[in-house]
Order: structure tokens, then sequence, then C-alpha cells
């Protein structure tokens, strides 16, 4: 099993701490077995938590040594790290451990040397305080979360969730994602301003709305061209009035969820298919592979075939988990 380390410190913001042990807690595979096991781990016995309460701690901080992945949640506690803490941080990226934190968590990996150099993010009231303190560390406070690949950050305690999200679609792909989204009456994915690498097989539709037969048909249509003038008819409006009601009830325009509902889809396919990457572009309905590539890279950062290597790469190592 994947062992997730939770480090709790004096001062531990409760959410902060509980969001990520439960997400990953209630993860499984879809035979039903826990790909996670999650500890919480302290350097000592009892933590004063935030909110006037005590927690008491069975695991010391040599429950980093041997874990896979260490979250470090916030704290309001501001007194300096101590060597034994800091020591434990390092030892644990060092021997490759996943390093995240939780919010304000980002004070103490910058504290440890762990963001030198690196982007990160933390709550948009703290970047400010993050940057000027930390100025090795380049920090982005409009985004839910950063990945740096074995270090990452979030902002505030609902953006633990998101990236979280994100560790478990990498580890396990979007369908087990996407089954720990909805335990967590979370969405898989939430706008915000970065392009997120949280992705599922179809991009939300605003249930209940006017438009959800149409956003329907356009799922069910992404192979073909489907253009403005054509799905404003369909809708039984002007083009005017259509991009305006589609802007209220989406957020975007219809072109912008489009494009987005066809990268969905090449992800999709791109996870779970073996097809060329010339017929996954036409299966998503791009004009031609290389019209596909730029549009996959400008939102999710990477090349189709790159994207496809690391998921099948980890789908392979995480398919014996027991």
């Amino acid at each position: 099993m994947h062992s997730v380390a939770i480090l709790v410190l004096d001062g531990v913001v409760p959410f902060d701490m509980a969001a990520p042990m439960q997400v990953f807690d209630w993860t499984r595979l879809p035979d039903g077995r826990s790909p996670y096991r999650v500890r919480l781990c302290a350097e000592r016995p009892e933590v004063a938590a935030d909110g006037g309460f005590t927690l008491r701690v069975d695991r010391g901080l040599e429950a980093l040594a041997d874990a896979d992945t260490v979250i470090v949640p916030g704290r309001t506690d501001e007194t300096p790290l101590s060597p034994a803490v800091v020591a434990a941080l390092r030892q644990a990226a060092e021997a490759g451990a996943r390093i995240a934190s939780v919010c304000v968590g980002a004070f103490v990996l910058a504290e440890a040397g762990l963001l030198d150099g690196l982007r990160a993010t933390t709550h948009w009231v703290a970047a400010g305080r993050l940057a000027h303190a930390f100025p090795l560390v380049d920090v982005e406070p409009d985004v839910l979360y950063v990945d740096n690949g074995r270090i990452l950050t979030s902002a505030g305690a609902a953006a633990a969730l998101d990236m979280c999200l994100h560790m478990i679609r990498r580890d396990l792909g979007s369908a087990v994602a996407a089954d720990a989204a909805r335990m967590s009456v979370m969405p898989l994915e939430r706008e915000g301003g970065q392009a997120q690498f949280i992705v599922h097989d179809h991009p939300p539709v605003p249930r209940g709305s006017a438009l959800e037969p149409l956003l329907e048909w356009i799922e069910d249509n992404l192979a073909h061209e489907v253009t403005l003038g054509a799905l404003a008819a369909r809708a039984g409006m002007s083009e005017r009035t259509f991009s305006r009601r589609f802007r209220e009830q989406t957020g975007t325009t219809p072109l912008q969820w489009l494009l987005r509902a066809r990268v969905r889809r090449a992800q999709y396919l791109l996870e779970n298919s073996d097809h060329t990457i010339e017929r996954i572009a036409r299966q998503a309905g791009f004009g031609s592979p290389t019209a596909f590539r730029e549009r996959f890279r400008k939102v999710v950062g990477t090349t189709p075939y790159a994207y496809r290597s690391s998921f099948h790469g980890r789908r392979a190592a995480t398919a014996g988990v027991s």
C-alpha cells in the first residue's frame, strides 16, 4: 500500500489535517481495496491543535522515513521548526518521498529549504508574506495548487482537496479519482488560475439547466464539426442570445467549452486506449494532429505522447497494489 504520513505540528489547523486524511482514506480501487494507508505523525505524542484541543498521535517523526507521501497541514503556531522536524522532512525528500503542503503549511516546507528555486502557493492572504520571508521561492498567489513533481503546495484547505484528487489521479487514474471526488461531494475539476491536470471523462455539465440537453448532445458529437450557428439553432436562439445564455449558465463561451470537452475526451482516450495520436485527434474532433497537439499542450501543459507515457507508466506500476 502507498503510505501517506500527515505531519501535525503545534497549532495544526484541523481542517487542513482532516481534508487529506479523509480523501485518501476514502479512496478505493475498482475491486474495493484501499490503495492508501494514512497515518498521523508528530514530533511528540501530544499536539496542541488550533481550536483549543489536544491531539494524541501514535507515530513519531520516524513515520516520515518510510512514507511514500508526506503531507504538512497549515499551523497557526509560528515558532521556528525544531531541528528534528527539519531533518525529518529533508531526509524524507532525499529518500524520494512526495511531499505536499496545505495552505500555510508551505511555510514549513520553505523553512525546511524544500521550496528553494521552486514554484509554490499558499493561502492568498499569506502569499505576500511567504514571498517576502523566502525570496528563493517563486510564489504564485492565484492558483489552487502547484505540482513540481515531488514537491506540491496547495492554497486554502478546500484547495487541498483539489491537490489530493490530483495526486490520486496521478497515482491511480481518473476513474479512481472521480470516485474519491464523489465521496467528498467535490467536483473532480474546479476552475482556477492554472490549467489544471485534474480531469474526468467529461467536463462538468450544469445539471438542471436549460442547456443540459444541448451540452450532452455536444458530448455525443465531439468527433463532428460543431459550429456556433448550429448550436444556437439547436437551442432555438440567435447566436448572440445563445452566447449570452451559455456564459450565464456555464461560466464560459461555447467555443471554450467545446475545446475543453475535446481535450478531456482526448485525455480519456490517451489513458484508456492504445489508439494512435492521429486517431485520437479525429475522435476528439480536432481538425488535424497538429491542431490537437497545440491545443493539448496549451491546456494540459505537456504533449499527448508524454501524457500517455506518464499515465500508462503509473497505471502499470499500481496494477499490483495490494
